[in-house]
């Protein structure tokens, strides 16, 4: 068999194949599983989206407690308790001032909070996540 032949045996099956793949989307079964794979893929992300977030606020709101904490205007306990609390408001963590603790030690200031928050994912599962704060600088 010949270099030309062998190109062009080569080049029938690329053709064939490309056809075929391009032939799965116009009939029924095709169609639907590409629907099918496309919304999967959907889902998957809007999932993640909904797991993840409450963990990307926990930690945000981690970072700027551990900033607030360490540049306290004079230590005063109730302004940083409050600079807390509004940032909290700006995340939408469901936490109320009360529920946060701010102490002055011996290094500098402690803030300590907690909360829980519940992920439903199209209301066929439901999970809570517990999330703790507990900085001092």
């Amino acid at each position: 068999m010949g270099q030309r032949e062998k190109l062009g045996k080569v080049r029938k099956d690329w053709e064939s194949d490309t056809l075929k793949k391009a032939q799965m989307l116009d009939n029924e079964e095709g169609f639907f599983k590409f629907i099918f794979i496309l919304g999967l893929i959907a889902f998957l992300m809007y999932a993640g989206l909904q797991f993840g977030m409450p963990f990307y606020r926990h930690t945000l709101l981690k970072t700027d407690a551990k900033e607030i904490a360490r540049v306290s205007v004079s230590w005063d306990i109730e302004r940083t308790k409050a600079q807390v609390f509004e940032r909290a408001q700006e995340l939408n963590i469901p936490i109320k001032e009360k529920d946060i603790e701010v102490v002055k030690t011996t290094r500098g200031m402690r803030v300590k909070t907690a909360w829980s928050e519940e992920v439903d994912i199209l209301g066929i599962y439901q999970k809570t996540f517990d999330f703790t704060i507990d900085v001092e600088e």
